[in-house]
């Protein structure tokens, strides 16, 4: 488990400010973390990494990349629905 001391370390480099309940909460969080990263660390690797097939990863159930026909219907429906638009694209207030 990770000591209380480590906990305030981390905190004042982060420069938060914990009581002692919330150190308490890191204190276990944080090592279920780090438990977590030991289990991984324990996984077995694959034995061949993807950019090393030679049949471009269709093993790995991947597809091939092909163009795809898209169904404008729904698209212009929902333009269509839209109460401020201009082109094929729907106008929104500005954000920033």
């Amino acid at each position: 488990m990770i000591s209380k001391e480590e906990v305030e370390k981390i905190a004042s480099l982060t420069r938060l400010e914990l009581s002692e309940k919330e150190i308490e909460k890191m204190q276990k969080d944080l090592t279920s973390i780090l438990d977590y990263f030991n289990l991984l660390k324990k996984a077995p690797l694959p034995r061949q990494s993807f950019a090393a097939q030679s049949d471009g990863g269709k093993s790995l159930g991947l597809r091939s990349d092909e163009l795809m026909q898209k169904d404008n219907s729904v698209a212009e429906k929902i333009i269509s629905a839209a109460p401020d638009k201009k082109d094929d694209y729907i106008k929104v207030k500005t954000i920033l």
